[in-house]
């Protein structure tokens, strides 16, 4: 059975830290992303990684602040979330696909963890 299960979420200051990590069982998915909503927004891209890891893909919003990791040893994929302000709170779901295609869209990853809660106070 696939399951993708994340933690690390929590409530941090602006300008603090915290790293999300998904732990993926029942199958090796090739490209991994991790995406957030926001109360009465949209589920959005945040970023997304290759099989190798040698290619990453971030939103403008996240660029610079969030890395987007992977160890395949474990089937565990990662966010390292720095300089966090309050505009980045939301639910944060992993997400994978097992294309090599790396994607920024939601409708195609079928695999979805039940995402955690980032909360930033400012």
């Amino acid at each position: 059975q696939v399951q993708l299960v994340e933690s690390g979420g929590g409530l941090v200051q602006a300008g603090g830290s915290l790293r999300l990590s998904c732990a993926a069982s029942g199958r090796t998915f090739s490209t991994m992303g991790w995406f957030r909503q926001a109360p009465g927004k949209e589920r959005e891209f945040v970023a997304a990684i290759s099989w190798s890891g040698g290619d990453t893909y971030y939103a403008d919003s996240v660029k610079g602040r969030f890395t987007i990791s992977r160890d395949n040893a474990k089937n565990d994929f990662y966010l390292q979330m720095n300089s966090l302000k309050p505009g980045d709170t939301a639910v944060y779901y992993c997400a994978a696909r097992l294309n090599l295609r790396t994607s920024r869209r939601t409708d195609e990853y079928p695999y979805w963890g039940q995402g955690t809660q980032v909360t930033v106070s400012s």
